[in-house]
């Protein structure tokens, strides 16, 4: 199997964390280092069959970003690239940051954006997960009872985060085999 490419957005670097967790799990024969979205290019990602994406959610719902208060470019600066770029055949595995209880009307919003804007794309998915054992009022990254991806609220449930992340770990790596 070739590389997966890992890509994140960050500003507190929580998901660069998160990125470089996964990548010391994968190993470097499966993965390559973790990229900050804001030096990646499309051509970058489209680089790779398989890819893990991660991003925080900003503000009320707002992808990370200048416009969003983040200190560098990240996610909202990148969008406007994804524009008629073709990742069909392409498997995407996305994570995202929330704070269910700061912001329960927008939990994890920014993850579904990221997944609106590469099912755009053309972009086959896995790694959904159950919306269980989260309290929110509203989710973009829920569809039905599960996310689009996985989701870790270091704010409330850090004590969870590990094993939901080792447990999507398995998930993904079954789903590429």
């Amino acid at each position: 199997m070739a590389k997966v490419g890992i890509f994140f957005g960050t500003d507190t670097g929580n998901s660069r964390k998160v990125a470089k967790t996964i990548h010391k799990q994968l190993g470097d024969e499966l993965a390559d280092k973790p990229v900050n979205i804001s030096k990646a290019t499309v051509d970058d990602l489209l680089a790779y069959e398989v890819l893990i994406i991660g991003t925080p959610t900003y503000g009320d719902g707002e992808l990370p970003g200048l416009t969003a208060g983040t200190s560098a470019e990240s996610w909202e600066e990148f969008m406007p690239q994804l524009e008629g770029a073709d990742f069909s055949g392409k498997t995407i595995a996305l994570y995202g940051m929330g704070d269910q209880e700061g912001y329960p009307d927008n939990f994890v919003d920014a993850l579904g954006m990221l997944y609106d804007a590469f099912a755009d794309c053309g972009a086959g998915f896995v790694g959904a997960t159950s919306t269980e054992g989260y309290t929110y009022n509203s989710s973009k990254a829920a569809m039905g009872d599960e996310f689009v991806g996985l989701v870790l609220d270091d704010d409330n449930q850090k004590e969870l985060s590990e094993d939901r992340l080792q447990d999507w770990l398995k998930q993904i790596e079954s789903s590429w085999a």
